[in-house]
């Protein structure tokens, strides 16, 4: 019973990963905000009552996009990284997410054109998905929330992320050398808010604010 149970779960899943992968096939073509449900269950070989039993909105199968992104960073994880320095952390883990956001890329690029229109939408990933995905990305790197302080630490590392991403997308080089320099570069302020925290949440608070602020500039 319980074999067939993780077979019934293994098939899902196969069906959930190609609902994803035909909707960023058809936005790189056409576009998300152009991109309909039927067009999706359309290209995926699905009827709408099966594709609305996987995911009931658009919104939805990006949600289902970051946590199969979430899942690939999180397999390439393992204990070895926690000898490292933490800005050698992050910097494996967002750029291993970029590895595995790569098949997407031409679709990512028209969200990053298309998803603004939505402001509901991007409220609902940022809140939710998004959110978690930081969470997720700083457990990758062997980095611990800072207690009352983790809000602050979430919200720099998504201005480092997504800073990097949009330079990652209009990155043509084969060795991504442009988007590596912006990331360690955001990436060096890190060693200043830690420095910072020890001196006290006072300081912290003040420099992490200017320094996630020109992270992205």
């Amino acid at each position: 019973m319980a074999e067939k149970k993780s077979k019934k779960k293994t098939g899902k899943d196969s069906v959930e990963v190609r609902v994803i992968t035909c909707a960023m096939s058809l936005a790189a073509v056409q576009g998300w905000q152009d991109t309909t449900m039927a067009d999706i269950a359309d290209e995926a070989g699905l009827n709408l009552g099966e594709l609305r039993q996987l995911y009931n909105s658009k919104t939805a199968i990006l949600a289902g996009l970051i946590r199969m992104t979430d899942d690939l960073v999180l397999r390439g994880s393992d204990a070895d990284i926690a000898a490292e320095p933490a800005r050698d952390r992050l910097f494996d883990v967002i750029m291993r997410r970029l590895d595995a956001l790569a098949p997407y890329r031409d679709a990512l690029a028209k969200l990053a054109r298309d998803l603004p229109q939505d402001p509901a939408a991007m409220a609902c990933l940022a809140t939710g998905p998004m959110r978690r995905s930081l969470q997720w990305m700083l457990e990758a790197a062997r980095i611990q929330p800072w207690g009352p302080l983790a809000p602050l630490q979430l919200k720099g590392l998504g201005l480092i992320y997504l800073g990097v991403l949009r330079i990652w997308l209009e990155d043509e080089s084969e060795d991504l050398a442009h988007t590596m320099a912006t990331l360690d570069k955001s990436l060096g302020r890190v060693d200043s808010i830690l420095s910072a925290l020890r001196r006290g949440p006072s300081r912290f608070v003040h420099l992490s604010e200017d320094e996630a602020d020109a992270s992205v500039q």
